[in-house]
C-alpha cells in the first residue's frame, strides 16, 4: 500500500481527498491547506488528519498529491522530489514551460514517477474511442460549462480548452505548423469564450472552441478521419461511431460504442499507484503537460492581441 498526502483542500482537493479514499492502493495519511479554519472542516466531515506544515505531511508519504493553485505548484513539487517522492500534479503542471522542464529534469534525477492530472485521458468515452481512431484529418471540440457567478475567473484558454488541446495533442502525431485564435470578454475582464485553429505538419486541423459563460454544460469532441467519424461525449460519457460502409450503395453506418461508466479522477489515481508499483511510465507525464502549456501559451499569446485589437 502507498502512503499518500494531498496538498491542497480547496474544491478539487476535497474530492481528491474523497476518492482516495475509496482506493486499495492507498494510505491517506493526511492532507495540507493553508487555510486551517476551513482544513479543520474538510477534516471533521471527512474523518482524514489534516497537518499544519506540508513538509512535514510530505515526510510521512511515498506520493504527494498536488491539488493547489497553479502558481504554487512548482515550489511544491519541488520540495516533494528533494523529498524523494512520487509526484502528482493537477494540470496545468506548472506556471512556465521553463519550470516543467526543470521539473523533468529534477525527476528524473531522483528516479521519482510525476504524473499530471489531465483527466480526460481517463474518461470512459475517450478510452472507447482510442481503438477507432487513426490519423485524423479534422477535430472538432466543444467545452462549455454554464455561466457561475463565482467563476467568472476561470482562465478558459489554461483551465477549460487546456483539457482538449491536451487530447488533441495526444491524437495528432505531428508537430504544430500554425495556430490563430481568438477571444472575447462577454462579462468577464478577460476572454470568456476562446476559439483556436490549431494546424499541424501533417495537415491535420484542430478547431478549438471553450466558454465560461454558457446556457449548459458540453464536454465534445469529433474526429474525423478516412471513412469514419468519432464522437466522444465526455460529460455524458458516450462515444458514437459513423463509418461508410458500401453494400451495393453507399451508406453510414452509426454505433454506440459499450462504455462501462467510470469515475475519470479515481481511475486516473489508481493508474499512477499502478505505474509506481510496477515500475512503468506514468500514462500523462511532465513532458505531456509542458507540451500543452506551450501550445496554451501560443493560443492565449494569440487571444492577448486579437483581443486588443477589437478593444482598439
Amino acid at each position: 500500500m502507498l502512503r499518500i498526502g494531498v496538498i491542497g483542500a480547496g474544491k478539487l482537493g476535497e474530492t481528491h481527498i474523497k476518492q482516495l479514499m475509496d482506493i486499495g492502493f492507498f494510505e491517506l495519511v493526511g492532507f495540507y491547506d493553508s487555510n486551517t479554519e476551513y482544513a479543520g472542516q474538510v477534516s471533521r466531515s471527512t474523518g482524514v488528519p489534516y497537518f499544519e506544515d506540508a513538509e512535514t505531511l510530505m515526510d510521512l508519504v511515498d506520493i504527494v498529491d498536488i491539488v493547489k493553485p497553479t502558481i504554487s505548484h512548482f515550489d511544491y513539487a519541488v520540495k516533494a522530489i528533494k523529498k524523494s517522492k512520487h509526484v502528482f500534479i493537477e494540470k496545468p503542471v506548472t506556471e512556465t514551460v521553463e519550470e516543467a522542464k526543470q521539473l523533468l529534469e529534477l525527476a528524473e534525477e531522483a528516479n521519482v514517477k510525476v504524473q499530471v492530472g489531465h483527466v480526460e485521458r481517463y474518461n470512459p468515452a475517450f478510452k472507447a474511442a482510442l481503438p477507432y481512431i487513426a490519423n485524423p484529418m479534422f477535430i472538432e471540440t466543444h467545452r462549455m460549462i454554464e455561466f457561475d457567478a463565482n467563476k467568472v475567473d476561470i482562465p478558459v484558454v489554461m483551465d477549460l480548452m487546456g483539457h482538449d488541446l491536451d487530447i488533441v495533442l495526444h491524437l495528432v502525431n505531428s508537430n504544430i505548423k500554425k495556430i490563430s485564435a481568438s477571444g472575447v470578454e462577454v462579462i468577464g475582464n478577460s476572454p470568456d469564450i476562446v476559439n483556436a485553429v490549431v494546424e499541424f505538419d501533417n495537415g491535420c486541423v484542430a478547431n478549438l472552441t471553450a466558454s465560461r459563460v454558457s446556457l449548459t454544460n458540453e464536454r465534445i469532441t469529433k474526429v474525423y478521419q478516412k471513412d469514419a467519424h468519432v464522437v466522444i461525449d465526455y460529460y455524458r460519457q458516450k462515444t458514437s461511431l459513423y463509418r461508410l460502409k458500401t453494400n451495393g450503395k453507399t451508406e453510414i453506418f452509426t454505433e454506440e460504442l459499450a462504455i462501462d461508466k467510470e469515475n475519470p479522477l479515481k481511475k486516473e489515481l489508481e493508474e499512477f499507484a499502478q505505474a509506481i508499483l510496477t515500475d512503468c511510465s506514468p500514462k500523462v507525464g511532465i513532458l505531456d503537460g509542458a507540451i500543452m502549456l506551450e501550445a496554451a501559451f501560443r493560443i492565449a499569446e494569440k487571444v492577448k492581441k486579437t483581443t486588443s485589437l477589437i478593444e482598439d
